[in-house]
């Protein structure tokens, strides 16, 4: 026992070779931002991802972003999970410390990752991204890292646990989930080689140093019983933040490239969200708009209190021929709110957390490359949502509204870990959301019978997909005149795993642009029929207009907002009431004639003059 003991202390003592791993590790970013321009280093660096920019195809971008998901912040975090819960569970002996050993090196690993993007400053590649570029340095590629400790680490536990000949085949394909994630990271312009090296070396420093505390001296499991398939789940990803590539010049050379229109003297209202828009990028939208023609600016900040800052003002001018939203989806509801039915178009330039509507709408991630795309198409009609209920006064919504475990995840989320960790900060608060009981609930759709129904969340939409293509709603679309509605009931564990398995399924089976009837959840007992899917795990209901009772005081949200508490929620389409800039029409590949921008939107949907109204509908 004592010499047990011994050995343990021993091995505890390696875990001081971690802050000795971050300091090499910020060594080697400093040393490598120091390198100077046209160094042989970074010109063969560029050489590399202007190769990779350059032979871009439909297909390995499809694939390349399929990898970054499966990398991804939340792609990690779902997948340790779920093998860490497997591996205390499934085996008739809990493999203990081997859950520790796979969960300790994704935690430290993503600890150094965060701790050397504090002190060194890389900014990415300068070619187009494919990605949003979230608000850390180049250096180290974060999502090498965090696939080399878990995916490097499973690889661990396979060759050193698992007998047969099997195993070498499930190792080797373990081990190259790294590689090939780097390669695909430096294919959407998002690391420089040496980013991915760093990532490379963070990761298999941090499984050695892991590795050698919980698993030396251990030998091979032989406990009997059938070998376990553990499941990976790629959970949706990405983030819409903006880092400012360099400094901003004050000629149109440090801006984006793009054609100057002729015309000149067009007025432009401008919101933007003071802390996702930074100087630098105000700037940049401000001289990408003058080319534009629009040289007549008015910028107006969001608060607290004013959303769209002084936007209803600035929009009682008729001279107004565009508003640009520079925030997330929050700011961007908040104008839609004033926009919609006046037919003043709207251009976006995401630079929230989320920005779904952004991504729904096929627009570049990256703030100004969205706002060039879209300036460079032509306008487009989309349809906006309209919710209220008790407490909750009337408001539309572009992206989507809910009650239940979505909203108390939205409700709880840390500001301060929203700000740093992008959409990873949501995954932490639902986590503690997991045991939450379920709602019992009365729905009405399109004012037919009332169907009572118990669920963990009710999900009500104006589009369908989430971050990195996850489609909650794959009937949803901006034009289709219709709202879609999900109930999300797991019953235990497998239920949980029935949902995620299928919506992983939809994800990986998600190629690009889909028809608009192309769904499996096409309902075949009219389109206001109830669908379920995933063994009963969700349900699917497709309609103008939705009646939601509540037997309790619910949390509520509307497109990433917390709103009051409450136990109805109503809400109901206004199709085409949004004119927006979009490269196409929403959903399709073909970029039919756009609407006519100098002209202005004729008359609102109908429920729009009555939109504060209770609905009529007999109560449930």
């Amino acid at each position: 026992m004592t010499t047990q003991c011994g050995t343990d202390a021993r091995r505890a003592r390696l875990l001081w070779l971690l802050p000795a791993q971050a300091a090499a590790m910020v060594a080697l970013g400093l040393f490598v931002t120091a390198v100077p321009v046209g160094h042989r280093l970074l010109s063969t660096e560029d050489r590399v991802t202007d190769a990779l920019a350059a032979h871009r195809t439909p297909w390995a971008g499809s694939a390349s972003q399929w990898l970054s998901v499966v990398a991804s912040t939340e792609g990690i975090v779902g997948v340790t999970l779920l093998c860490v819960i497997s591996l205390l569970v499934l085996p008739r002996t809990p493999r203990r410390a081997d859950a520790v050993f796979l969960g300790a090196s994704v935690a430290v690993q993503s600890a150094i990752f965060l701790a050397v993007t504090m002190c060194v400053d890389r900014p990415r590649p300068d070619v187009p991204r494919l990605d949003g570029a979230p608000p850390t340095s180049s250096f180290p590629s974060g999502h090498v890292g965090a696939s080399v400790a878990l995916y490097g680490g499973l690889a661990t536990l396979v060759w050193t646990r698992v007998r047969g000949p099997w195993r070498y085949v499930a190792a080797a394909v373990l081990v190259l989930v790294p590689p090939v994630v780097g390669l695909s990271r430096m294919y959407r312009g998002m690391h420089h080689p040496s980013d991915v090296a760093g990532g490379l070396v963070n990761g298999v420093a941090t499984l050695l140093v892991v590795g050698s505390v919980f698993l030396s001296g251990r030998t091979r499991d032989t406990a009997g019983g059938p070998d376990v398939v553990l499941p990976a789940v790629a959970i949706p990803a990405g983030r819409g933040g903006f880092r400012p590539d360099g400094p901003v010049s004050g000629t149109a050379d440090g801006s984006v490239e793009g054609s100057v229109e002729g015309r000149s003297g067009r007025r432009a209202v401008v919101v933007r969200h003071p802390h996702g828009c930074g100087d630098d990028l105000a700037e940049r939208v401000r001289l990408g708009l003058h080319r534009h023609g629009y040289t007549d600016q008015r910028w107006t900040s969001t608060s607290v209190e004013r959303p769209c800052g002084t936007l209803p003002e600035e929009c009682a001018d008729p001279g107004v021929d565009l508003v640009v939203v520079c925030g997330g989806d929050g700011t961007v509801r908040a104008c839609a709110d004033v926009v919609a039915g006046t037919g003043t178009p709207l251009a976006l330039v995401p630079c929230g957390t989320g920005n779904l509507l952004a991504r729904n709408l096929d627009l570049p991630l990256d703030p100004l490359a969205a706002l060039e795309t879209a300036l460079a198409g032509g306008v487009f009609p989309i349809d906006v949502g309209r919710v209220w209920g008790d407490g909750l006064p009337s408001t539309r919504f572009t992206v989507m509204t809910g009650a239940g475990f979505d909203a108390a995840t939205v409700r709880d989320t840390s500001p301060a870990l929203k700000a740093r960790l992008g959409w990873a900060a949501y995954v932490l608060s639902a986590a503690r959301h997991l045991r939450d009981p379920g709602m019992r609930l009365s729905l009405r759709v399109d004012g037919g019978r009332a169907r009572r129904r118990r669920a963990r969340m009710v999900v009500v939409g104006n589009v369908g997909a989430l971050q990195g293509g996850l489609e909650l709603l794959p009937r949803a679309r901006p034009d289709s005149g219709r709202l879609e509605v999900v109930l999300f009931d797991p019953r235990g564990a497998a239920g949980w795993l029935a949902a995620a398995g299928h919506l992983a399924a939809r994800l990986v089976r998600r190629t690009g642009a889909r028809a608009p009837d192309a769904s499996p959840h096409a309902p075949t007992g009219g389109r206001t029929g109830g669908r379920t899917v995933a063994g009963g795990a969700l349900e699917y209901f497709s309609a103008r207009r939705i009646e939601i009772r509540f037997a309790g005081v619910q949390a509520r949200e509307v497109d990433g907002d917390t709103m009051t508490e409450g136990s109805r929620l109503f809400a109901e389409v206004e199709p085409g009431t949004l004119r927006i800039f979009l490269p196409g029409a929403p959903g399709t590949t073909s970029h039919p004639a756009p609407l006519n921008p100098s002209r202005r939107a004729g008359t609102p949907h109908s429920q729009e003059a009555d939109g504060n109204r209770e609905p009529s509908a007999a109560k449930t």
